[in-house]
């Protein structure tokens, strides 16, 4: 498993894990972009509130892929669900 060793946010991490550098790469620049657009209208918050918001904005962007996620399976398995009726009415 690759390790890596980040400085992001003035913080530097090692970690392991299966992901490829580009997915870090895009995962680290997407978190700093974030923290940067919530620094701009945050005003004097500190870093440490600056970061649970930007977990919490991510928390809640999961959480909302995940029921639009289901939905569209959802929305697939009707969808193949009429489909394989049609064929079993020819």
């Amino acid at each position: 498993m690759p390790e890596y060793n980040l400085h992001i946010l003035g913080l530097d991490l090692n970690f392991k894990t299966d992901a490829g550098p580009e997915r870090i790469e895009q995962a680290r620049a997407y978190l700093e972009k974030r923290f940067a657009e919530l620094q701009s209208r945050g005003g004097k918050l500190s870093k440490e509130r600056l970061l649970i918001y930007v977990a919490l904005g991510l928390a809640d962007d999961y959480l909302q892929s995940d029921i639009r996620l289901s939905d569209l399976q959802q929305r697939v398995e009707e969808l193949v669900h009429k489909i394989n009726g049609l064929e079993a009415d020819k």
